[in-house]
């Protein structure tokens, strides 16, 4: 659901009729999601009782930083900014890492069950997959409808998330 948000989030700030881009999304949020359960399995519960502590604080921090940011750019007065790219592969990078951490935890907890981890993670980046893609073109529509507001609202939505996330914890 993080990766879904934030993929409405990505969607909301670009202006784009590529049909390209809308899978960039998925391909990162599916990957990493699907990549931190395998990660987790096999580590076991080694880094649990330390993942645990921070991993919250991460999310939140890097959620927080790149709200923020786009809270402030949405009051700039420029009209183009630069490298205002929402798919550049830094910041997909960070995202994605940021949205999966959890996935991590999820991992350690499938090592404890009879479980076919390669049916596991195949499905879990599938859906993530599909969902983001969705996500992005969903952004994309009301991006259109308001474009004055959308990348307050976009970086209004990655803030909440980050709260989300230390609430939860």
């Amino acid at each position: 659901m993080d990766a879904f948000a934030i993929s409405i989030t990505l969607g909301l700030s670009v202006n784009t009729s590529k049909k390209l881009e809308y899978i960039i999304p998925g391909l990162y949020f599916g990957f990493f999601q699907a990549l931190m359960p395998l990660v987790g399995y096999f580590t076991g519960a080694l880094f649990a009782d330390k993942k645990g502590q921070f991993d919250h604080w991460i999310a939140f921090i890097v959620l927080g930083f790149i709200g923020s940011k786009m809270i402030i750019e949405s009051f700039s007065q420029k009209k183009e900014k630069i490298n205002n790219d929402p798919f550049n592969a830094g910041k997909m990078l960070v995202l994605a890492i940021a949205t999966s951490i959890d996935a991590l935890m999820v991992g350690v907890t499938l090592a404890f069950f009879s479980i076919n981890i390669i049916t596991a993670i195949t499905i879990i980046g599938l859906i993530t997959f599909i969902i983001s893609v969705c996500g992005v073109k969903i952004g994309l529509l009301f991006g259109e409808r308001f474009k004055s507001k959308a990348e307050f609202i976009g970086g209004v939505v990655l803030l909440l998330l980050g709260m989300k996330i230390i609430v939860e914890h």
